[in-house]
């Protein structure tokens, strides 16, 4: 059964980090694109970063470009979402997705999510 689990949300003030991480079981990690999506109360929801398989191609939503970096341990099966300096407008819940051998993420499988709150 394929298990996509975040970690790492919670309340941070605007200016300050998260690191979300995206633990996966399942299914062959390798393989897999890992890619982040979030939704905010009211707003479609957004695809913000993805990191491929091949070759570890990284994917940035303009909103996020420069601030946040993601990353993967293919030892540990887990997917990091290094997020700094945050601001109000990150505040959403944010989801984990996985994609088989893919250039880009579009969420075939989702994780529950995990909520990010930014106060200004």
């Amino acid at each position: 059964e394929v298990q996509l689990v975040e970690s790492g949300g919670g309340l941070v003030q605007a200016g300050g980090s998260l690191r979300l991480s995206c633990a996966a079981s399942g299914f062959i990690f390798d393989d897999y694109a890992i890619g982040w999506f979030r939704q905010a109360p009211g707003k479609e929801r957004e695809g913000i970063s993805c990191i491929s398989n091949l070759h570890d191609a990284t994917y940035y939503s303009d909103s996020v470009k420069g601030r946040f970096t993601i990353s993967r341990d293919n030892s540990k099966n887990t997917v990091y979402l290094q997020m700094n300096n945050l601001q109000p407008e990150d505040t959403a819940i944010y989801y984990c997705t996985a994609d088989y051998q893919a250039l880009y993420c579009s969420g075939h499988y989702w994780g529950q999510g995990t909520q990010v709150t930014v106060s200004s």
